[in-house]
């Protein structure tokens, strides 16, 4: 009775994901307009633009922005946020600077950078780093406040030196800010890529979603919706979840 009950439990998502088509289908044909159509034409036109190429060049595109944005703007955050959350005059003075940037709307930042560095990639990675990188920055000064004072000082005391601390104590313990810092990073960052798209790059997600748009082509707008979502799910579940599992082996 108990191995029953896990199975369905486990079994959820996808009856949940079934119900949510199910749905679909049932508002579609309730509808019975272009503006809403089925999840067979909109799977028929994710076929069809696989099969020209289409899809996978303008996916490949965002791809390519989101991981440059990404390894930048986590890079870049988790060393300055580890810096501030080590040295409290530092982040005093600086704490200034991250509120301003985390509360500036990110279409502001898009704008600016496509006026001051123009319509090119240079100006659009940058966008996508500057409205992130506070985020990251928080997150990991948080993370480095909260450190474990006992650990640091027995390190000391056992003359670990700064790599091995480094290694063995701050790391494991900064990590699971990182993941976290992470997650949320791509999350973010994949919806900021999309506008920067639209207002300046002639390829990419964002670019065909407001081609879509001026065409009124629902359809292509929830193939290529569900196609994106669909590869940020797999990264989701093939990369967080592992690194999230990982993440909390240091308090064992």
């Amino acid at each position: 009775m108990l191995s029953l009950r896990s199975s369905l439990y486990r079994c959820y998502p996808a009856l949940s994901l079934l119900a949510l088509v199910g749905l679909w289908q049932i508002a579609a044909n309730a509808t019975a307009s272009a503006t809403l159509p089925g999840p067979s034409e909109v799977l028929s036109v994710l076929a069809g633009e696989i099969r020209s190429g289409n899809l996978l060049h303008h996916l490949g595109a965002t791809l390519s922005r989101l991981a440059a944005s990404f390894v930048l703007a986590t890079s870049l955050g988790s060393a300055l946020g580890v810096l501030l959350g080590r040295h409290p005059r530092l982040d005093l003075f600086f704490d200034v600077w991250v509120m301003l940037f985390l509360n500036v709307p990110a279409l502001v930042i898009i704008i600016l950078c496509y006026v001051w560095f123009g319509l090119g990639e240079a100006a659009a990675i940058t966008a996508v780093v500057v409205n992130k990188l506070p985020n990251v920055v928080v997150t990991l000064r948080e993370g480095t406040r909260a450190l474990d004072r006992n650990l640091l000082e027995m390190a000391e005391s056992y003359r670990f030196g700064r790599i091995k601390t480094l290694r063995h104590v701050i790391a494991p313990q900064l990590f699971p800010f990182f993941v976290a810092a992470a997650r949320n990073g791509v999350a973010l960052i994949w919806k900021i890529i999309l506008v920067v798209e639209i207002l300046g790059r002639s390829d990419g997600m964002g670019y065909q979603l407001h081609l879509f748009f001026q065409m009124f082509d629902v359809a292509g707008i929830l193939a290529y919706t569900i196609a994106f979502v669909g590869v940020i799910q797999l990264i989701e579940w093939g990369v967080f979840k592992p690194l999230e599992t990982r993440a909390k082996r240091w308090r064992r």
